[in-house]
C-alpha cells in the first residue's frame, strides 16, 4: 500500500486527505515510479474546488513528479528499473495524478533526470517551463520583443521571464504587491509594475515608448484582459493560460481588429499530444536546464501529509516561484 493524496469531496484544502492505496503493477507501455517530490499547480486547487466540473470522487490529482523507476510494465522499452526520471504534464489527473508515494504513468510522457538536479528540481521543471513555452510556440518570441507576464512571481511567470532572457526579450512584470518588485527585478525582470498602485496599460505603454508590447502572457484575465489589449502593439499576440481574475471579461472589439492582434487561449496539454510537438518541448527545456538559462525557483517544500497546508499556502498567493511536496524517498 502506497500513501495517496486525494479528495472524497469538492472543496477548499481540508477536503485532502492521505489514503492508503493499492497501486498495483504497471500496465502496457507504463511505469511505476517511486515519487520523491511533486510540483504543485493551481489549476489542481481549482479542480480540487469543483471548478472544472464533475469528476469521478474520490479523484487523484498532480500534473508534475519526479522518482525512481521501481517497476516495467509489459512491452515498455527504453527505460530501466533503478533510472530517475520526471513525468510530462497533461495527462488526466483523476487517471494518472501525481500525488502519492507511488504512481502509474505512461512511459512516452518521461523524462531523465541529470545526473545533479535533485528530484525536488526536477519536479519543480516541467510544467512551469512547458508552460511558459507559449511564448516560443505562440507568441513567436523574438529579441528586442517587449513581453508583458503577469503572476509574475508564480512558478509559470518566473520561467517565462527566463524564457525571455533566453530569447534577449524584455521580460515586463506585473504583480499585485509591492513586496515582490525587488524580487522579481533580481531574478531577471527588466520591468516591474505593481498593479495595485499603477495604471498597467498605461505603464506598458510608458515603458515601450508609446509602441505598445509585442507579446502579453496572461494568467489573470478576467476584467483587467481588456485594458491589456489596449496596451499591446500593432499584430501583438495575447496568451491567456490562466483566470486567477475570472472567467469573462467585455471588451470593444475595435481596439482587437483595429490593431489586428492575435488573442489565444493556451493550455499545455497543446504541447504534449503530439510527439514531434513534445520532443521540440523537452530538447528546449532540457538544453536550458543544462545551460543555467532555465532554474527552477522552489519557494517551500512540504511533506505529503501536508498537502492540505501546501494547498492553502498555493492559494494564499504568498509565494514566490514553486511549491513542492516530498516524499521519504526525495533525496534518492
Amino acid at each position: 500500500m502506497a500513501k495517496v493524496a486525494r479528495f472524497h469531496s469538492f472543496g477548499g484544502p481540508e477536503v485532502m486527505q492521505i489514503d492508503d492505496v493499492a497501486v498495483g503493477d504497471p500496465g502496457a507501455g507504463e511505469v511505476r515510479i517511486r515519487v520523491g517530490a511533486m510540483g504543485l499547480n493551481r489549476v489542481e486547487t481549482m479542480v480540487r474546488s469543483g471548478a472544472y466540473g464533475e469528476v469521478a470522487l474520490p479523484s487523484k490529482l498532480g500534473y508534475e513528479a519526479a522518482g525512481i523507476i521501481e517497476a516495467l510494465g509489459p512491452g515498455t522499452s527504453g527505460w530501466a528499473v533503478g533510472e530517475r526520471v520526471a513525468v510530462l504534464f497533461g495527462l488526466p489527473m483523476d487517471v494518472y495524478g501525481t500525488y502519492g508515494e507511488q504512481i502509474l504513468y505512461p512511459a512516452d510522457m518521461l523524462v531523465r533526470v541529470p545526473d545533479g538536479m535533485s528530484l525536488a528540481q526536477a519536479a519543480a521543471s516541467w510544467m512551469q517551463y512547458g508552460t511558459a513555452y507559449a511564448l516560443i510556440d505562440l507568441g513567436q518570441i523574438k529579441a528586442g520583443d517587449h513581453v508583458v507576464i503577469n503572476a509574475a512571481s508564480s512558478s509559470v511567470g518566473l520561467a517565462a521571464i527566463q524564457i525571455a532572457n533566453d530569447h534577449k526579450a524584455v521580460p515586463i512584470a506585473v504583480t499585485r504587491g509591492r513586496g515582490k518588485a525587488g524580487a522579481l527585478l533580481a531574478h531577471g525582470a527588466a520591468h516591474v509594475i505593481v498593479s495595485n498602485e499603477e495604471d498597467v496599460p498605461a505603464r506598458i505603454r510608458e515603458i515601450t515608448g508609446g509602441a505598445g508590447a509585442q507579446i502579453a502572457f496572461d494568467a489573470v484575465a478576467g476584467s483587467a484582459l481588456a485594458g491589456l489589449l489596449s496596451a499591446m502593439a500593432p499584430r501583438g499576440v495575447v496568451i491567456v493560460y490562466g483566470m486567477l481574475g475570472g472567467y469573462a471579461f467585455e471588451m470593444q472589439l475595435a481596439a482587437l481588429m483595429g490593431a489586428n492582434l492575435a488573442l489565444h487561449g493556451f493550455s499545455a496539454n497543446r504541447l504534449i499530444e503530439v510527439p514531434a510537438d513534445r520532443a521540440r518541448v523537452i530538447a528546449y527545456i532540457e538544453r536550458g536546464l543544462a545551460s543555467g538559462a532555465l532554474t527552477p525557483v522552489i519557494d517551500r517544500t512540504f511533506d505529503l501529509s501536508e498537502i492540505a497546508e501546501a494547498h492553502r499556502y498555493l492559494e494564499s498567493n504568498m509565494q514566490f516561484g514553486k511549491i513542492v511536496v516530498i516524499t521519504a524517498s526525495a533525496e534518492e
